[in-house]
C-alpha cells in the first residue's frame, strides 16, 4: 500500500465515516438460491436478454446503476410483436438499422430497485449479460420466481 492510500485510509478511520457498501446486482429464486451476483459500480449498466416467445427474435432490456437506483434505461426489440412496443413519452425510438428499434432514454427509475421475473424455458432463455459474463437466467430457474435487485450490499 503506497504512503496516499494509507494515509487517507488513517484518515477515514480517525474521521469515524465507514467507507459504503459496495453496490451489487443480484439475482435469487424464490427458495433463497442466489444464481447471480456481480459488483454493479455507479454509473456500470447490465442488460436483460431473450428469446421472444411467438416471435423468436432476440429482446434486450438494458438498466445501468445511477446513484445507487435501478434504471431501465433503453430496449432493443426488433418488431412490435405481442407485449412488445413504443410509449410515446417513454424514452425515444429510433432505428436499430437492421430492421428493429432501440427505444432510447427511457431513464426510468426502478421501484424497490428490483422485480421480479419468471425467466422462460427452452429457447425463450432469459440471461442476465454484465460486460463479457453472461448467466443463463432459464437455465437456473425456467417458470420460477426470479428477483433481480441492486442492493447496498
Amino acid at each position: 500500500m503506497n504512503r496516499a492510500t494509507r494515509g487517507g485510509l488513517v484518515a477515514l478511520l480517525l474521521s469515524g465515516a465507514t467507507p459504503g457498501p459496495a453496490d451489487t446486482l443480484i439475482a435469487t429464486r424464490d427458495d433463497g438460491h442466489e444464481i447471480a451476483r456481480f459488483d454493479m459500480p455507479d454509473g456500470q449498466g447490465w442488460c436483460v436478454l431473450w428469446t421472444h416467445s411467438v416471435a423468436g427474435f432476440p429482446v434486450t432490456d438494458c438498466y445501468e446503476n445511477r446513484g445507487g437506483q435501478m434504471v431501465l434505461v433503453r430496449s432493443r426489440q426488433p418488431d412490435f410483436a405481442a407485449g412488445l412496443g413504443h410509449i410515446p413519452g417513454r424514452g425515444r425510438q429510433v432505428s436499430d438499422g437492421a430492421g428493429g428499434y432501440w427505444i432510447l432514454d427511457i431513464d426510468e427509475p426502478v421501484p424497490g430497485n428490483g422485480y421480479v421475473l419468471r425467466p422462460g424455458a427452452g429457447p425463450v432463455d432469459h440471461r442476465l449479460q454484465v460486460g463479457d459474463r453472461v448467466v443463463s437466467l432459464s437455465q437456473e430457474a425456467a417458470r420460477a420466481r426470479v428477483r433481480i435487485e441492486l442492493t447496498g450490499e
